[in-house]
């Protein structure tokens, strides 16, 4: 049974802010408000779908104390709001970065500490180093990159990375600020008791997501076969074999529910959470998988050169938090890319403009 009477969700008009927004309207007769700047586009479409369900609006920045102050008393706070994009911060000044991730969780520990509140962090699986993800044996495939099973390091094999994988080294600015938000939750959990639970997203995919080119990729790809607009395997030769497991927001709101059920469990101790190697593609296969969808194909152009911050291969073990809350996904990639191409092609003219 979930107690929370009142639920802030920051990002709340954002992809993943208000997916979790419908799945505890439909769960739970929880008050629920949604809190948001309104900056990312589109975002602002998602209005209309909290008026009719009756869910509260607060426009508002996480980053300014002011804002917070717009908002009632609450017993939980989700918190949505961050920079998704890891190649932000990689040229240039870092603290937009730093303030939109790491700033905007300590207003959020705070808010929640004065409230008496527990608090949510959707963290990354990108705060595992990179040089240690890059130096994992590998072999080449066909159609993708696979991990072997015999590792140097611990906490990895060919079924993914779990809690215990090492995490010296540098692993991008933007997996800095969200490390560095975990340890923050672990210490106002150890200073005031706080309730604290800390999920580590690999990618996420869906309806409603504005997919762009450093962010979403699985929508963007569907959109781009969807409207026959041109696309390029970046880095790694240009081969798009590099893989990602991919989970579908609904298997996240799916354990979201879960976890607000086991309070007991709300501790700090951080917990993996993607698709696992089940629900996994590279961007090869993922383009074959659009191509049998959408019954489009589209021009595909080549970058050789890799970027700092990319990984050849990531998947997510997800035995923790399969043992701890008895979750695992239940869709598969054909599944998530079937949503996400039926919900483009229902959607409005002015939805499709913003997509296309």
């Amino acid at each position: 049974m979930i107690e929370h009477k009142t639920i802030v969700v920051t990002g709340g008009a954002g992809f993943v802010g208000s997916s979790i927004i419908h799945a505890l309207h439909e769960q739970t007769d929880s008050r629920i408000i949604a809190f948001d700047n309104l900056r990312r586009r589109g975002s602002e479409l998602n209005l209309e779908r909290f008026k009719d369900l009756g869910v509260e609006f607060v426009h508002g920045d996480v980053r300014l104390p002011s804002d917070w102050e717009s908002l009632p008393a609450f017993d939980l706070l989700i918190d949505c709001s961050a920079e998704p994009s890891v190649h932000q911060g990689t040229t240039g000044s870092g603290w937009p970065l730093i303030e939109n991730n790491l700033v905007s969780t300590a207003h959020c520990l705070e808010a929640a500490r004065k409230n008496n509140a527990a608090l949510m962090l959707l963290s990354t699986s990108r705060i595992y180093p990179i040089e240690t993800l890059e130096r994992l044996a590998w072999e080449e495939g066909e159609t993708r990159y696979e991990w072997l099973d015999d590792q140097a390091v611990p906490g990895v094999s060919s079924q993914g990375v779990t809690e215990d994988f090492p995490l010296p080294g540098a692993r991008s600015l933007y997996g800095a600020t969200k490390l560095a938000s975990e340890y923050l939750l672990q210490e106002y959990h150890y200073l005031h008791n706080m309730p604290v639970m800390v999920n580590r997203c690999g990618v996420l995919a869906g309806p409603w997501q504005m997919g762009k080119v450093d962010q979403g990729v699985v929508s963007l790809w569907v959109a781009r076969h969807y409207f026959e607009k041109p696309l390029c395997y970046k880095g790694f030769g240009g081969t798009g074999k590099q893989v990602r497991d991919v989970l579908h927001i609904d298997d996240f709101t799916d354990l979201l529910l879960k976890q607000l059920q086991h309070k007991e469990l709300w501790n700090a101790k951080p917990y993996n959470v993607g698709g696992g190697r089940e629900a996994s593609t590279s961007l090869l296969e993922l383009t074959k998988l659009c191509q049998e969808i959408t019954g489009r194909s589209v021009p595909l152009s080549k970058e050789e050169e890799t970027s700092s911050v990319d990984l050849r291969i990531y998947l997510t073990d997800n035995s923790r938090v399969n043992q701890d809350f008895g979750w695992k996904p239940q869709r598969k990639m054909k599944d998530t890319v079937e949503s996400i191409y039926n919900w483009i092609d229902q959607s409005p003219p002015g939805l499709q403009k913003i997509l296309g």
